[in-house]
């Protein structure tokens, strides 16, 4: 596979635009999405800053411990469902609770519920990731003893920058999996795992597919080489009920091994690229897709906001339909897709291509910056163009769409610890739609602006 980065690098094209984002940056006074966590985290998606608020109490044992997130986030879009003047504006907002309880040394018992709605938009428009009256978030069992444990029950998955397997927290119905997950080790360690994902159901009991169809293997590296993180993995997915090219009905199966690596050193370096194949089948077709990114820069951590400027190039394979016995299209898997292709949110990680360029500034250690230039293209024309869930946004005809320019993006965005336990995020993002938007249906500029509160607690027994 081709990812074509070398050139793309150093050419003319990324000299102009590089210039271009300087520029807006001293236009710009705005917020972001995160800060640096660790090797294999990248600002740009919006991790969890800060730590909840304590309280004790003797009211509790000492072996449970209860705790609490609430978070509320204001969004308005200028052209919903690329709608003109379609525009909304309205409340998402996220409970969750959990109780976590250790009746022995060797035992963990963890439940969560939550609770979401998408408070004054109209439900036509409400996405499946917006609302969930009062469910069963994660419910599980950990066993532990020295450097093992498992996991049985209801779930997170998170791996490496998550680009692949995440829970996608910035919706509002986070993801979880049912089933069981093995570890052995812990800076250096292995992870087995047999799942399936929870299906959302918004009135009802939120459940998983009959059986369990997503499996994996997961190495994770953190000694061997110094500052660097490195993530081997291969990933078995599998669903019934598909139809091939020429209509054959079947069952698929997607194998995808790859590694990501990501590093954070002294000098001012940081890196962090992920590979990944796919074969399989689907139905009758054989499977042959691949998808990867590479980002690396510098931090000039003496200057004053500590700016930590990179481009980035990101391709995820989609089907050119040369061969009617294979196909091509990258299946994205589970990924926390959120600003990966854009604040907007607009694609997914199949039949893609995209290159951007972030500024990350830090003005004190309680506000971070997050300025990004995004242009975005299809990996082919012949393929669909595939939203954040993967599903199509705009289906190609035979003999493929006219043009492969998705469009472009900018946005700036920021985040702000007015407590530890309190965080507040803002941002605003416009997209711009290319050739393929403009001509099937999906023509309407997009402006995206959000402000949000979240605040977590947890309480312990009196010590």
């Amino acid at each position: 596979m081709d990812f074509g980065f070398r050139g793309w690098m150093w050419s003319p094209w990324v000299r102009k635009r590089y210039c271009a984002a300087l520029l807006m940056v001293g236009m710009w006074r705005a917020v972001s999405a995160g800060a640096q966590e660790s090797a294999v985290q990248y600002i740009e998606y919006p991790q969890i800053r800060g730590v909840p608020r304590e309280f004790r109490t003797n009211l509790l044992p000492k072996w449970m411990t209860l705790d609490m997130q609430l978070r509320g986030r204001t969004e308005g879009q200028t052209s919903v469902n690329y709608i003109w003047g379609n525009g909304q504006a309205y409340e998402l907002t996220r409970v969750y609770g959990g109780m976590e309880v250790r009746p022995t040394k060797f035992l963990t018992g963890y439940i969560q519920f939550m609770d979401t709605h998408a408070l004054g938009m109209p439900l036509k428009y409400v996405a499946s990731n917006m609302r969930n009256v009062f469910d069963d978030r994660q419910a599980y069992l950990e066993f532990h003893t020295g450097k093992v444990k498992v996991f049985a029950g209801r779930q997170e998955l998170r791996y490496g920058g998550e680009r692949l397997i995440g829970i996608s927290d910035w919706s509002n119905n986070s993801r979880t999996w049912d089933g069981f997950v093995g570890r052995y080790g812990d800076r250096n360690r292995i992870d087995v795992f047999s799942t399936s994902v929870t299906g959302i159901h918004a009135s009802s009991l939120d459940r998983h597919g009959a059986g369990l169809t997503f499996h994996g293997v997961v190495g994770t590296i953190g000694t061997v080489v110094p500052h660097t993180m490195i993530q081997p993995f291969v990933y078995f997915k599998s669903f019934p009920g598909v139809t091939s090219q020429e209509g054959v009905k079947g069952s698929d199966l997607f194998v995808t091994p790859g590694v990501e690596v990501a590093g954070v050193y002294p000098v001012g370096f940081d890196f962090d690229a992920l590979v990944a194949i796919q074969r399989g089948n689907y139905a009758n077709d054989s499977v042959k897709a691949g998808a990867g990114y590479f980002k690396a820069g510098w931090n000039f951590s003496k200057l004053p906001w500590k700016p930590r400027l990179r481009p980035e190039y990101d391709y995820a394979s989609g089907n050119d339909r040369q061969d009617l016995n294979r196909v091509g299209t990258f299946d994205q898997q589970y990924p926390s897709n959120h600003n990966a292709f854009g604040l907007t949110d607009l694609f997914g990680y199949q039949n893609i291509k995209q290159e951007r360029l972030n500024l990350d500034l830090i003005p004190n250690k309680k506000l971070s910056l997050l300025i990004q230039q995004e242009w975005l293209q299809m990996a082919t024309r012949f393929d669909n163009v595939y939203n954040s869930s993967a599903g199509v946004l705009v289906k190609a005809p035979t003999t493929g769409l006219e043009s492969a320019d998705l469009g472009r993006e900018f946005d700036a965005s920021g985040k702000y610890l007015i407590t530890d336990s309190l965080v507040a995020n803002a941002g605003v993002a416009h997209f711009s739609p290319g050739t393929v938007m403009q001509e099937n249906g999906h023509g309407a500029p997009l402006t995206l602006g959000y402000f949000s509160l979240t605040y977590r607690f947890k309480v312990n027994h009196a010590q």
